[in-house]
Parts: structure tokens; sequence; C-alpha cells
């Protein structure tokens, strides 16, 4: 993949705010806008579709680290567009520079960047993890 992938690859959607995105914590909304999590599940989202045209077979991506800023509100029935801007590929990461903007205002901004896995490494470094806390959950019984 790494080769492949280039700077400057760019992906974009777009999505309509919704209840079920405005934050809500012990069944009380905070705000009648969309809610941070929200924002940063899509920006997420977006960076993903950068790198997945170009995953080889073997391969898999994870978010690795975000810095997010949510800037502005967005209410329901406004549309949010998403963008990813792939800024730097190593062999181990992807760096994507992630916005969402209304017609009217910035939402977020800054960055999301993706470790690139091989399938195979991550599969049993996850079931090592499991076997752990399986083996640690039957100790307890």
């Amino acid at each position: 993949m790494i080769d492949r992938l280039q700077p400057g690859t760019t992906e974009e959607f777009t999505v309509t705010v919704t209840k079920d995105m405005l934050p809500v914590f012990e069944g009380q909304v905070v705000h009648p806008v969309m809610s941070t999590v929200s924002m940063i599940y899509y920006m997420e989202w977006v960076g993903r579709r950068v790198i997945l045209p170009y995953l080889e077979a073997d391969e898999e991506g994870s978010g690795f680290a975000v810095d997010i800023k949510h800037v502005g509100p967005a209410v329901i029935g406004q549309e949010v567009t998403f963008r990813a801007s792939c800024v730097q590929v190593t062999e181990k990461r992807v760096v994507c520079e992630v916005t969402a903007d209304t017609t009217r205002n910035r939402v977020g901004l800054g960055t999301f960047v993706q470790a690139i896995f091989k399938k195979d490494e991550i599969k049993q470094r996850f079931e090592a993890l499991q076997a752990e806390i399986n083996q640690e959950a039957s100790r307890e019984l």
C-alpha cells in the first residue's frame, strides 16, 4: 500500500444531522447539535476511506491517534461534509488532515492517524490478548 498511496489523496462525504447524533448523557440531551463523538466517528470514517483502496489483501488499518477540535455547531437537518486529505505516508502510519463543514460554518478540524498492520500479525495479537483475558476470568471463578 505504502508505495501507491500518496499525500494529496482525498476523500469526502456528506451526512445529515439526526437526533441519534446529539450528545446524550444518562438519557438527557445536552445540546440539540451534533455531538463531538458523532463528529469524530465520521472524521475517522472519512480518513479510513482514504486508505481502503490502497490496502493490500494482507493489510489492515486501525485508528492510532486523533487530534480533533470541535469548533462549531451543526443542528438537526443540517448537512455536514467530512473531508480527509492524506498529508503523510510512512511504512506503518498514514496521517490525514480532517475537517467537518456545513454551508454556514466549520464544525471541526484536526488530524487522524492510522496504523497499518499485517492482518495475520494483528489477529495473533488480539487472539493472544483474548486468551489472557479468558484465562484471568476463569481463575476468578
